[in-house]
């Protein structure tokens, strides 16, 4: 049995995310008469640690309760096609992460070749 200190220490998150998280429905609330003697298990860890590795995914906080409720009720092709669309809006973000790496990486190759008038790269993004 774990305090809330504890559960998020082994969860790798604050105490205030862990609250943020059951004031979401994400997390149980234990029982207990105060917030001293609540306690928390193994498997109150186990669900912590699913959603931050699902929130590392990109998971939103909508999408990782239907997830546990799809983990609940075994529904593989609703979790694929989650996970499937999740994949196509990173491929979309990849997409134009390397366009703004290639953009800046012609400013700095145009801007290491000096010359007359302003920085490329300074110049880029408007007047400061």
């Amino acid at each position: 049995m774990m305090r809330i200190s504890e559960l998020a220490r082994a969860g790798g998150v604050g105490v205030e995310t862990v609250r943020f998280y059951q004031r979401k429905g994400l997390l149980a609330v234990p029982r207990g008469d105060a917030p001293a003697g609540r306690h928390y298990d193994e498997e109150d860890l186990r669900r912590l640690r699913y959603v931050k590795q699902a929130q590392t995914a990109g998971f939103t906080l909508a999408e990782i309760a239907e997830l546990l409720h799809l983990h609940r009720t075994d529904d593989r092709p609703r979790a694929r096609e989650m996970a499937r669309e999740r994949i196509a809006e990173l491929d979309e973000r990849i997409a134009e992460l390397q366009a703004a790496r290639q953009s800046l990486a012609k400013l700095a190759h145009d801007c290491a070749k000096g010359g007359a008038g302003p920085c490329p790269i300074l110049d880029a993004f408007g007047s400061g």
